[in-house]
């Protein structure tokens, strides 16, 4: 125990020494800035490019299915059958609660695979399906704004 000589006798210290819980926590920060970029892994996907409104993110994890370009389906980071994703998202405890659904899908899969498993998802109890894309990509030459082609 530590003792003050201010009050000139041996009186004990009240006062409490940070050091070493400052030492502690700056630690842990570091191990926290280390290892935190190594748990965003994930599929690589090659995401297609659209001007949109960033959604609000928030700190509660989505859930995502994601089309991968060599046609494989990951329902998180779990490799999935494309042909059992209604059956899988229907047993998903997430996707009952949630009702949503974010899909990961690369720009280069063939339209028609990306609408079956648009359709197995809605199948599957997806009511809101999220499409995700890369939001700083320009507009593509000769694209028309939705807002300015209007009805024809």
């Amino acid at each position: 125990m530590a003792f003050s000589s201010r009050s000139g006798g041996n009186v004990p210290m009240s006062e409490i020494n940070v050091t070493p819980l400052v030492d502690v926590m700056l630690v842990l920060l570091i191990i926290f800035m280390v290892t935190a970029p190594l748990l965003q892994q994930g599929v690589k996907v090659d995401l297609p490019d659209a001007q949109a409104e960033p959604m609000k993110t928030s700190t509660e994890e989505r859930l995502v299915l994601t089309l991968a370009k060599d046609g494989k389906a990951y329902l998180g980071k779990t490799e999935v059958p494309v042909e059992r994703i209604t059956e899988l998202l229907s047993a998903n405890e997430k996707l009952k609660i949630d009702k949503e659904l974010y899909l990961h899908a690369d720009q280069e899969l063939p339209y028609g695979l990306v609408v079956r498993v648009m359709a197995a998802a809605k199948e599957g109890g997806a009511e809101t399906l999220a499409m995700v894309t890369d939001p700083e990509a320009p507009a593509p030459r000769g694209a028309i704004p939705l807002a300015a082609g209007g009805s024809r």
